[in-house]
C-alpha cells in the first residue's frame, strides 16, 4: 500500500462523519453561507456582487456534493458522445 493510500483510509471515516453533519445541518449551513454573502456584500457596497454570487454557489455545491445529496440523476459532469460508436 502506498502513501497515499494509507492517508485516505485514515481519512475516510472523518470524511464519513463530516458527510454526516452536512446532511443534518445543511439547511443551516446554506443558510449561513447565504448571510455571510449578504454581509460580504453590503460591506463592499455591492462592488463584487457577480463573485460573491459565484463563489456561494460554489460553495453550496460542495457541500451537497459533500451530504451526498447528488445522486447522479442529473448535472454530472460527463457528457455523453457526440457519435455512436463505430461498428466492429
Amino acid at each position: 500500500m502506498g502513501l497515499l493510500d494509507n492517508l485516505k483510509a485514515k481519512l475516510s471515516p472523518a470524511k464519513d462523519k463530516v458527510s454526516g453533519l452536512a446532511q443534518q445541518h445543511g439547511d443551516k449551513i446554506q443558510h449561513g453561507l447565504d448571510k455571510a454573502a449578504k454581509v460580504v456584500d453590503e460591506k463592499t457596497k455591492g462592488k463584487y456582487s457577480d463573485k460573491i454570487q459565484t463563489g456561494t454557489g460554489k460553495a453550496k455545491d460542495a457541500m451537497d456534493r459533500l451530504a451526498h445529496k447528488d445522486d447522479g440523476t442529473g448535472g454530472g459532469t460527463t457528457t455523453p458522445p457526440s457519435s455512436p460508436p463505430p461498428t466492429s
